[in-house]
């Protein structure tokens, strides 16, 4: 699971007024929910692309911080996507994941890495026995 943060000075709800009908549009029917690491996540069992075997997408709360979305997405295996002749279907699931979280944290895909990259160089600094 992964966790994006929002642009600056954004918030989910600002951007997202519904986001289990954003799920939809974007991956298909939601059919439920599940709990992964303690948030609740909108699942989606039979995603439309064919990529996808299972997404899940959900509010993370940060108490007094802003929310962050927190995504899964399982995907097939890309020798199996290939050799079912589904290559473009992969193509578009790679789309379909950077147009969903663009709209959602309104942050394209270079300014997502670049803030994962902070994240982790931030806590390189942090010694282990603390």
């Amino acid at each position: 699971m992964k966790e994006y943060k929002m642009r600056r000075g954004e918030y989910l709800e600002d951007r997202v007024s519904d986001l289990r009908a954003l799920i939809e549009e974007y991956f298909g029917t939601v059919e439920g929910t599940a709990e992964m690491d303690g948030i609740e996540m909108y699942e989606v069992w039979d995603p439309d692309n064919p990529v996808f075997d299972r997404i899940l997408a959900g509010k993370s709360p940060y108490g007094s911080k802003k929310d962050q979305i927190a995504v899964h997405f399982e995907e097939r295996p890309a020798e199996e996507v290939i050799a079912a002749g589904e290559a473009d279907a992969a193509a578009e699931a790679v789309d379909l994941k950077n147009d969903f979280l663009l709209e959602v944290t309104g942050r394209d895909a270079k300014s997502r890495r670049e803030s994962l990259k902070r994240t982790v160089e931030d806590s390189d600094d942090v010694p282990e026995d603390v």
